[in-house]
């Protein structure tokens, strides 16, 4: 009997979401992004697909495929970070947990820059089965970078 209690408040997340609204934790392994944030909406770049997280989504733990995931705030103001893959949790709670090595704010990247590095990486050489993975995975990076941007003529 003790065990299933242990169970139960391991497969809680510590926080706890009032009114049926989703709470968002969204950490990097050296900052929170967000810690506890009430938000409407967020969407994410899982390995299948974008899918939408609303409060009351039932429980799914997805691994996140390099992309966006956007913020859609009580007030309607969105926010987009890039991210290079990750975890999401989402409770029963209607809590979601975003894990991710890194998040970028999408309005920190220069749009000429990421143009400039799809090109550059679309004429690299490569000879190697490592230069040839290197580029591959170079190419996927900046063409999702670009498309998230609108910038036209993306792979």
């Amino acid at each position: 009997h003790n065990n299933m209690k242990l169970l139960a408040e391991a497969t809680t997340s510590t926080s706890t979401s009032a009114n049926n609204q989703l709470v968002l934790n969204f950490t990097t392994p050296h900052a929170p992004v967000y810690s506890n944030k009430i938000v409407d909406k967020v969407i994410v770049p899982g390995e299948a697909g974008d899918y939408g997280i609303t409060a009351l989504h039932s429980p799914i733990i997805s691994q996140l495929a390099p992309g966006v995931v956007t913020i859609i705030n009580l007030n309607g103001e969105t926010e987009q970070f890039f991210i290079p893959g990750g975890f999401a949790i989402t409770h029963a709670n209607s809590v979601t947990d975003l894990s991710t090595p890194e998040a970028f704010p999408l309005s920190d990247f220069d749009p000429a820059e990421v143009r400039a590095g799809l090109t550059a990486v679309q004429n690299k050489a490569a000879s190697s089965d490592l230069e040839k993975a290197t580029r591959d995975i170079e190419l996927r990076t900046y063409s999702i970078l670009a498309r998230a941007l609108g910038i036209a003529g993306t792979v």
